[in-house]
């Protein structure tokens, strides 16, 4: 009979630990926002590859997507730069970039000499292009550098002639009426598969000749592709627009355990 009164009380207890444990299991977090439901696209068969809500700049055949580009040569599927830098036709403001690029072979010159060339945001903002495999310069102006603001986090190039892969992640910075600053631009920046800029917080545009700063622009800019006398590749260039997510407070966060709701006050 005691063997069973034990059997029958821890059972007993049991049951009201794993009710317990049910109902706070049970309890649910809702923050109140009503979100616009995200758009669906359809991605690209692999990372490279343009997913398809991506605005394509170059496909390998054609530059009509490109201003003061006739002295830039098609060859093969890539776009080799000639006299004078060239822009997109179309303008963007915060934005995923894709572009593979490649420094000429036989590697020739050394530092800043060496497949020099630039991918710039709105036109204005400067990720360094250059032949940065066994090849020295100033840290702050090697391959994958926010230009003489900050170096790459790692020197991830590939041998002169093999093809480098940038992805960039763009927040375009933001003025107010008054033409003052309401918020920077900040960058993050993917080298051949390597974290190479964490959200860097640009200082402002990046010239050779002065500290950066920014002046107001309008919302949106270019893409613009630097001639600095060498014979750079690049093939591979999609531009995916970004837009904030949407949603609205409809009401108040709360916590809801069957049919009860609790508001969260703060």
């Amino acid at each position: 009979m005691k063997r069973m009164h034990c059997w029958f009380g821890c059972t007993l207890a049991w049951l009201f630990v794993t009710a317990g444990a049910y109902q706070t299991m049970a309890q649910e977090y809702l923050n109140g926002i009503e979100w616009k439901e995200p758009a669906i696209i359809t991605p690209g068969a692999t990372n490279s590859e343009p997913p398809s809500d991506a605005v394509i700049l170059f496909n390998g055949k054609d530059k009509s997507h490109w201003k003061n580009a006739d002295t830039w040569k098609i060859e093969g599927d890539a776009l080799v730069a000639g006299r004078g830098s060239i822009t997109s036709v179309d303008e963007f403001e915060d934005c995923q970039v894709h572009i593979e690029w490649s420094a000429a072979t036989p590697a020739k010159g050394s530092g800043q000499g060496r497949s020099n060339s630039g991918v710039f945001l709105m036109n204005k903002y400067e990720l360094q292009v250059l032949d940065s495999y066994d090849n020295k310069t100033y840290h702050d102006g090697q391959a994958g550098a926010i230009y003489k603001q900050t170096p790459p986090l790692v020197n991830a190039m590939r041998k002169p002639g093999e093809w480098n892969t940038y992805d960039i992640f763009w927040t375009a910075p933001r003025f107010n009426d008054d033409g003052s600053l309401k918020s920077p631009a900040y960058i993050t920046a993917v080298h051949n598969g390597a974290l190479i800029l964490n959200h860097f917080e640009l200082k402002g545009d990046t010239p050779f000749n002065r500290p950066p700063e920014y002046k107001k622009h309008a919302a949106k800019g270019p893409i613009g592709l630097q001639d600095h006398g060498d014979p750079v590749r690049f093939r591979n260039i999609w531009v995916r627009p970004l837009s904030p997510v949407e949603g609205k407070q409809a009401r108040k966060p709360f916590l809801r355990n069957g049919d009860k709701e609790t508001p969260i006050e703060k």
